[in-house]
């Protein structure tokens, strides 16, 4: 029998693509690119796929990065579309569900806030909201942020009175809240308005959010005027107060849309191989806040190419408005803006003014880009200077590019659970935080040395077999544990079964003095003499952040596992009981210890429990 290593190596690379190439159609669709461990490395549209695919089956004439994509290909999957507007659709949402290595990627993607007037309740009600929009009611947004909602919302509630308060709150008052005692609700839970005219003041708020504040204002200010001459001076006044709440949600604007009632205003700024991209929304004429965005791509990659992903990922779950103004134009603007129409059913505009109002817009949020990102540039120059000194510290060959960092977290040996975070050049990387939930049974309760080991087993097991493979599974530079000698000793010898060699894996293991005071923290490496940092040390104070942070995600997984333990029912365990038995029981017997202490006689007079489920049920709890 020939060696392992004789075998035929299965076909990857530029062979992958040739034996695909040739059962390709020259239609629109969406391809995929796998490595040997089956990760993705890249998701791609094209007009045609036999002539995109083609483009990768020729020598030469690749960039790195490209060459590098080709090489690792391990086989390909492809989706055929109708047009190429919907596989451009279909690869944001790809993309942004894979997370591909060599895409560009938008990071920080998460949903933007709403503000939502509920009209399913006599008594609207006025809140921020996140999610699909199930609730009857009126939206508005998005916002950029959850902060810029809620200034909004407290300014709101001064101009309209519009109840926050869950309706289960609502129902039982009896007399007003405090918010109706600092003038913020008309209390209508109480009657002291009527429904009429508390709805006037919801249609009112949304007119305001809709864009019409200044006609909302004059009617306002007429009305104050009449009170007064009428002399119903406290009418007068609280018309007075809204007044003056509205002028401040107006004044807080930070930019002045005139003429701009819907828009997303989009600056791309590129420096030292990264890019900031800046956002401003513009909705019903006002500044609904900015957010910043860092995208991962490579360092070759164009202006255009950068925003042109960009913009499909950050419109794959939202809504886009008419308008999109940018400081740049994307490749393939047209190509975007055809398939931003297509998925919201109105026609969208990509646009890069040239003057006016508009371009000052367009101006502003460049130079907001530009100094994000010359903050940025510092923060990763302070940081990979940080990671000098800890290469110096730990004597590491080179500097840290990730640092993965572990702790352990149970409670009297209960939902035992190990954690793991990374840290790199661009700070926490917490799209690669891992948790591991302990299922060896033969590890004893607060066993934190076997903890470790099955951690560590796990972690690197899949390393060395994604290793073996070709894969991409990441290595880290430096492993940063939380505890002393003892655990230090455990993950060495776990290391050494799977075949590791200390020069294969730098271990750290960081532990706090005698006194346990931050600060006193002891350093232990494998072969060396434990030894301590300088009070006053960068390096001592950056580790502590790193071991902080995973203990706070250690404890965070800890807790979630306890919570769900705790919600689970002993009625769930056994078969045959649905959500319609289980009620009925939980109903008559009032929890799950009253059924355990059940008889079978009370059992069987269950509606819905035959004889043999009442046996099952009683054997379930008193098989003993």
């Amino acid at each position: 029998m020939s060696p392992p290593s004789d075998l035929p190596r299965p076909p990857r690379g530029i062979d992958v693509i040739k034996d695909n190439l040739s059962r390709l159609p020259a239609r629109p669709g969406v391809y995929r690119m796998y490595g040997g461990d089956e990760s993705v490395l890249y998701v791609g549209k094209a007009k045609s796929l036999k002539v995109r695919v083609a483009n990768y089956a020729r020598l030469g004439g690749h960039t790195q990065r490209i060459a590098a994509m080709i090489a690792l290909t391990a086989r390909m999957e492809f989706v055929v579309t109708e047009t190429e507007t919907e596989a451009l659709l279909l690869e944001a949402s790809l993309i942004k569900s894979l997370k591909p290595r060599f895409n560009i990627l938008l990071r920080d993607d998460k949903s933007f806030p709403y503000i939502l007037i509920r009209r399913d309740h006599p008594a609207p009600q006025i809140l921020k909201y996140r999610g699909s929009k199930q609730d009857r009611g009126d939206y508005f947004g998005p916002f950029a942020s959850a902060n810029a909602v809620s200034r909004t919302l407290d300014t709101l509630q001064k101009a309209f009175l519009l109840r926050t308060c869950e309706d289960s709150v609502y129902s039982q008052r009896q007399r007003p809240c405090m918010l109706h005692q600092i003038k913020r609700c008309a209390a209508p839970c109480v009657g002291l308005i009527d429904a009429e005219a508390y709805a006037a003041l919801a249609d009112q708020a949304a007119d305001f959010l809709r864009g019409k504040a200044g006609d909302l204002q004059a009617r306002l200010a007429r009305d104050m005027d009449m009170a007064a001459e009428a002399m119903e001076f406290e009418r007068a006044a609280t018309l007075r107060d809204r007044l003056r709440a509205l002028a401040v949600v107006r004044a807080q604007q930070d930019i002045n849309p005139d003429g701009l009632e819907e828009a997303d205003i989009f600056a791309i700024s590129v420096q030292g191989g990264l890019s900031a991209v800046q956002v401003f929304f513009i909705r019903a004429g006002q500044n609904w806040g900015a957010t910043i965005h860092f995208p991962r791509h490579e360092k070759d990659q164009t202006e255009a190419e950068i925003l042109a992903a960009f913009l499909v990922q950050f419109y794959d779950k939202r809504p886009p408005p008419r308008l999109i103004l940018t400081n740049h134009l994307p490749g393939q603007d047209g190509l975007i803006a055809d398939a931003l129409s297509l998925k919201s059913d109105r026609k969208v505009t990509i646009r890069a003014p040239r003057r006016g109002d508009k371009r000052s817009l367009v101006d502003q949020a460049s130079r907001n880009a530009a100094e994000a990102l010359s903050r940025k540039l510092a923060e990763s120059a302070s940081q990979a200077r940080l990671l000098a000194d800890v290469q110096k510290t730990f004597d590491l060959d080179s500097r840290p590019e990730r640092i993965e960092v572990y702790d352990n977290s149970h409670i009297q040996g209960t939902n035992m659970v190990g954690g793991m975070v990374v840290a790199g050049p661009d700070g926490f990387e917490k799209g690669q935080y891992r948790k591991f939930s302990i299922k060896d049974a033969g590890i004893a309760p607060g066993d934190d040395y076997g903890m470790m080991r099955e951690v560590m087993r796990r972690r690197f097991r899949r390393a060395l077999k994604a290793r073996e493979s070709g894969g991409a599974e990441a290595w880290p530079d430096l492993v940063l544990i939380d505890g002393g000698l003892g655990q230090l000793s455990a993950v060495t010898e776990t290391l050494a079964e799977l075949g590791l060699s200390p020069a294969e894996v730098n271990l750290v293991s960081i532990a706090k003095g005698v006194e346990r005071n931050a600060g006193r923290e002891q350093f232990f490496q494998p072969g060396k003499a434990p030894f301590r940092l300088p009070d006053s040390s960068p390096v001592l104070y950056y580790l502590q952040r790193l071991r902080d942070e995973a203990h706070r995600w250690a404890i965070g997984a800890h807790r979630a596992k306890r919570a769900a333990d705790l919600r689970k029912n002993p009625l769930d365990d056994i078969a045959g009981i649905g959500p319609a038995r289980k009620k009925a029981l939980l109903q008559y017997f009032g929890s799950a210890k009253g059924v355990a202490r059940a008889k079978l006689a009370d059992l069987r007079g269950i509606d819905g429990v035959s004889d043999a489920m009442a046996q099952r049920i009683y054997n379930h709890f008193n098989s003993g």
